[in-house]
């Protein structure tokens, strides 16, 4: 052997910063349930998310939903939304400070309430100069009549400054140290490129310092900004595909998650124009999924069937395969795809998901088998 244990030392003391940056920077998958998706209600319209199943019943019902399935059904009645963001941005508008302060007052009320989603949060105004204080201002206020565990949603983000700045806001604001999390929505094509032609979102996750908890794509504000025509403007115009494929290579292995955004073609009027957008929806649903975007914007109760349908055809379709891959993997049996360690810890992730969802009750593995794959 020609490398001695002196050898072998100096690599590990030249290696030792790079080795402890890759623990820190890229911790591998967040454990735990991730929302199938995310819900925007105007904070003065607040009280009426607890319509939002009854809502999509009635729909489902008037409408004739054409993926009938009991789970989606049972879903709908009991924990209809997932994920909630009392919204003081796009969806609530610019009103007079009184106003707002107002509404954020009610809001924590509200919430208080009775029931409430599992996952919840709130978007407040952009930390843009307009904005900033009044941003500011809503969060503090939200905060201090607000003692359990919230994630703030940050719009509009266009560069690590803003999100240093917004660390510094969560170490002044929270009651305990490191609690206070965020997601960034990239709604800008300088969040994903920077001027100097890097990547905006690797550095917008560095700058969080690990409060960042998760991206989120903006459809209609990015396609804007990128000059893609009204008509055009979509979750799967080339735009989207790329900015979101930056951000899933920027957020890969750091335990940021990531959510598509939304379609603006909602299941309101007559029969035919309900059905064709439940059709756009099912299907850019499960092609955000086969992607790798586990979690989307749904906009409107009509939307959550097809949410829900879609993504539990998803997990389903995909059961059985992946039961059975993983079962020769670890009886190591011949077969026709060579799986390797990470493809494993994929298969269990996926099954693990199809679990949280309510898609399967049976993933072929008990949880906590699959749960130590996944973090394998």
């Amino acid at each position: 052997m020609r490398l001695s244990d002196h050898d072998h030392a100096e690599i590990d003391g030249r290696l030792a910063a790079h080795d402890a940056f890759l623990r820190a920077r890229y911790p591998g998958e967040r454990a735990g349930r991730q929302p199938v998706h995310t819900v925007y209600v105007p904070a003065d319209r607040l009280a009426g998310f607890r319509d939002w199943g009854t809502i999509a019943l009635s729909t489902m019902d008037q409408h004739d939903f054409p993926w009938p399935d009991p789970a989606v059904r049972d879903k709908l009645a009991r924990e209809p939304i997932e994920d909630l963001r009392v919204d003081f941005e796009d969806g609530y508008g610019v009103r007079d400070d009184d106003q707002e302060d107002a509404a954020v007052r009610t809001a924590a009320a509200i919430l208080r309430d009775g029931p409430r989603p599992p996952f919840l949060g709130l978007r407040i105004k952009s930390l843009e100069a307009p904005t900033r204080r009044r941003a500011l201002r809503t969060l503090d206020l939200f905060l201090d009549a607000w003692a359990d565990e919230v994630t703030v949603t940050l719009p509009k983000v266009s560069g690590p400054a803003q999100v240093e700045a917004m660390v510094a806001v969560c170490e002044k604001l929270e009651r305990t140290p490191g609690a206070l999390t965020f997601e960034i929505q990239v709604e800008l094509p300088s969040a994903v490129l920077a001027a100097d032609g890097t990547a905006t979102v690797a550095a917008l996750i560095t700058a969080a310092q690990g409060r960042c908890t998760g991206l989120h794509y903006g459809t209609y504000d990015y396609s804007a900004a990128a000059g893609v025509a009204a008509a055009y403007q979509s979750m799967e115009h080339p735009v989207a595909d790329y900015a979101k494929a930056v951000m899933q290579a920027a957020a890969a292995q750091t335990g940021v998650r990531l959510s598509d955004g939304s379609t603006n073609i909602l299941p309101i009027g007559g029969r035919d124009d309900v059905h064709a957008a439940w059709q756009l929806h099912h299907r850019l649903v499960r092609r955000s999924l086969e992607r790798g975007f586990y979690q989307g914007w749904d906009l409107h109760p009509a939307q959550l069937p097809s949410r829900y349908a879609a993504t539990y055809s998803f997990f389903r379709d995909g059961r059985a395969a992946a039961v059975t891959r993983l079962e020769r993997y670890l009886d190591r049996q011949g077969s026709g795809i060579l799986d390797e360690p990470a493809t494993a810890r994929a298969l269990a992730g996926y099954l693990l998901r199809g679990l949280d969802c309510g898609a399967l009750t049976d993933a072929g593995f008990p949880r906590e088998r699959l749960a130590a794959l996944a973090a394998s």
